[in-house]
């Protein structure tokens, strides 16, 4: 297929028509056990003697035998470890596959390819609307922040909301990264025993934010003046250069205070929670 895909691309530069050719006698050729391109001569050689001599005694040879035959020959390609490994790893790219799959069977191959590409590209709009942001906690002994759900030991901080934005801020996700940190920021305040002890400061860490647009730095900004209201600071946690200079450029930093922009983590707990035990 890429012999085929590559000729062809060079092929209409000089105005070639374009050429394919029959992949159920590839698979035929594969399940034969053929290893050069010396099997397409001989079939070539075979399917002409068959049109000539043998044709006659293959008319009244019914559909289902033929079909028997290309599926004899098919059925090898399906590779069932591979399909169980998309499950283990990935269920929506089991989804695609298995949507690939029955959209050849039942309809084309044109079918096939549609399905699965609509559903890759619905995975792919998922995880641009919907990215992965982690609440994070402090690991024992060491000044490190981890994902509370992956590390069961990583211990929250009295007074302090520490998250972390797992992918680029766009347009497409502004307004769901700002209300998930406020929902995270209200069901935290619902747990606390201790309402002597309440949230000072919503801490994001923005280490794996490569890019932020224009909706995105709105929305920190209306995630600002929200917890400005609610006399709760916001600070940001190692930006990078992109993210920095998007940010001195929509004025950002004079609206957070320079002082709330922080190398990392680390650094915001140890200037609102100089309590709490951060060094080895």
């Amino acid at each position: 297929m890429m012999a085929l895909g590559t000729m062809n691309i060079a092929g209409s530069m000089t105005s070639c028509y374009v050429a394919t050719g029959s992949f159920s006698r590839s698979a035929v050729n594969y399940m034969a056990g053929c290893n050069t391109p010396m099997s397409n001569i001989v079939m070539a050689c075979v399917v002409l003697l068959t049109l000539e001599l043998i044709t006659p005694l293959f008319k009244y040879t019914p559909n289902a035998i033929l079909a028997s035959i290309i599926i004899c020959a098919v059925i090898g390609l399906i590779d069932i470890d591979a399909v169980i490994l998309l499950w283990k790893i990935d269920k929506f790219d089991f989804i695609a596959c298995m949507g690939a799959f029955f959209g050849v069977i039942f309809d084309s191959v044109e079918i096939g390819l549609l399905i699965a590409v609509s559903l890759s590209l619905s995975k792919i709009l998922l995880q641009v609307t919907r990215p992965r942001i982690a609440l994070l906690g402090k690991l024992p002994k060491i000044p490190i922040f981890r994902n509370i759900l992956q590390y069961p030991g990583a211990k929250k901080i009295a007074g302090v909301l520490m998250v972390r934005v797992d992918s680029s801020i766009y347009f497409s996700n502004a307004n769901y990264v700002k209300e998930r940190i406020l929902r995270w920021l209200a069901d935290e305040t619902e747990k606390l025993e201790d309402q002597s002890l309440p949230i000072k400061v919503v801490v994001v860490d923005m280490s794996p934010v490569s890019d932020i647009d224009t909706s995105g730095i709105h929305a920190l900004e209306g995630l600002h003046s929200h917890l400005h209201k609610k006399e709760i600071a916001l600070a940001l946690a190692n930006p990078g250069p992109v993210i920095m200079e998007k940010l001195l450029a929509s004025n950002f930093d004079k609206l957070i205070e320079e002082d709330n922009i922080f190398l990392s983590v680390n650094e915001a707990i140890k200037i609102y929670a100089p309590d709490a035990v951060l060094d080895p």
